[in-house]
């Protein structure tokens, strides 16, 4: 499995595998795992645990001090720093607290990622196709860990943003990180009166929907598909809202 799944990446565009790094790099920040005045692996370590190229790491480390999330001080190494520069675009997730925070960034989502699946099905290559259905098999595994299953989610939802050529579009996933999942914030399945089992297996589908129509290149059954994944997600979460509010909750 590991020799299937190196193949199709070492044939990726050096950008493509850049963006990425960026990608992990920047979630590990996000996540914690790499925090204020951390110091990130050297290059080699990073090298060896991707499975690139220096050209890649060094990209990568360029794209991340250019959104000012790192500064690299030489002879010294590269470090997290506070906060992203002014000029990156940046939604907190510690902001993304409540019902309507959550609800908000859907909104967000519907109109960023339509369009974001509609390009992905008619640009996306074999090897991105592959990370697709690696994410979602790895969601699907890893249905009973939440925060594995998040982690999964994300990936899969970044995959198609990196399908679509547009580096605006992986950038703006990027920063949002996995914060744009609802389950980090909130039990999903609870609040819209669903049995986990339940709830996974109509997501489970919802995803389906969407892989089966980029893998055929159909862009606008993609947009659709999208939507309504979204819009479902909005709705479910919406209804809870009101009976939240209707509750006193």
């Amino acid at each position: 499995m590991d020799t299937q799944s190196a193949a199709p990446r070492a044939r990726r565009k050096p950008r493509s595998l850049a963006q990425e790094l960026v990608a992990v790099l920047t979630q590990r920040i996000l996540d914690g795992q790499l925090k204020r005045g951390d110091k990130l692996p050297t290059e080699s370590a990073i090298m060896e645990e991707q499975g690139v190229s220096r050209t890649v790491v060094r990209e990568a480390i360029s794209r991340l001090q250019a959104a000012g999330q790192v500064e690299t001080r030489h002879g010294i190494g590269t470090f997290v720093l506070d906060t992203p520069s002014p000029s990156g675009f940046r939604i907190d997730p510690a902001t993304i607290v409540t019902l309507r925070d959550v609800l908000a960034v859907l909104e967000l989502r519907i109109s960023l990622e339509v369009e974001s699946a509609g390009l992905a099905a008619n640009r996306r290559s074999p090897e991105q196709l592959a990370a697709m259905r690696a994410a979602l098999d790895a969601l699907n595994e890893s249905a009973a860990h939440a925060s594995d299953a998040v982690a999964s989610d994300f990936q899969f939802h970044l995959q198609i943003a990196l399908s679509t050529g547009n580096r605006y579009f992986t950038d703006i996933m990027t920063h949002l990180g996995t914060s744009i999942i609802p389950r980090t914030r909130l039990n999903s399945a609870r609040l819209a009166h669903d049995d986990q089992q339940h709830y996974m297996t109509r997501l489970s589908r919802e995803h389906e929907e969407i892989y089966d129509a980029i893998a055929r290149q159909d862009a606008d059954a993609a947009r659709a598909a999208m939507r309504l994944h979204l819009t479902n997600s909005r709705e479910r979460l919406r209804q809870a809202h009101q009976e939240a509010e209707a509750s006193g909750v």
